[in-house]
C-alpha cells in the first residue's frame, strides 16, 4: 500500500477535470436558483400577509363607512335626498289645500 505524502502526484485526464468542473458549476446553478426562488416566496408571502390585512381592514371598516363611499352611493344618496325634499314640498301643498278647502267650507 502507498503512503499518501506532500510529494504524491494525482494524474487526472482533462475529461475528469471538465466533469469536475461542469458538476460544480451546475451545482452552483442549483443552488442560486433555489435560493433566488426561496427568496420570491418569501416576498411572495409577505405580500400575501399584507393583501389579508388590507382586506380585514376593508371588511371591518367598509360596512361602518370608514372607508369612503362609491361613486354610485354618492349618485344614490343626491336622489335620495332630492326626493326627500320633494315629498316635503309635496306635503306642504298638501297641508296648503287642506288649508284652502277647509276655509271654503
Amino acid at each position: 500500500m502507498e503512503e499518501i505524502s506532500e510529494k504524491s502526484k494525482v494524474s487526472l485526464d482533462i475529461k475528469a477535470i471538465i466533469g469536475a468542473v461542469v458538476g460544480i458549476v451546475s451545482i452552483a446553478g442549483v443552488w442560486f436558483t433555489l435560493t433566488a426562488e426561496i427568496a420570491q416566496l418569501q416576498l411572495d408571502v409577505i405580500r400575501m400577509q399584507d393583501a389579508v390585512e388590507l382586506n380585514e381592514e376593508f371588511r371591518i371598516k367598509w360596512p361602518r363607512g370608514e372607508m369612503g363611499a362609491l361613486p354610485d352611493d354618492a349618485k344614490q344618496d343626491l336622489r335620495i335626498k332630492y326626493l326627500q325634499e320633494e315629498v316635503a314640498y309635496l306635503q306642504e301643498v298638501v297641508k296648503q289645500l287642506e288649508i284652502d278647502n277647509a276655509r271654503k267650507k
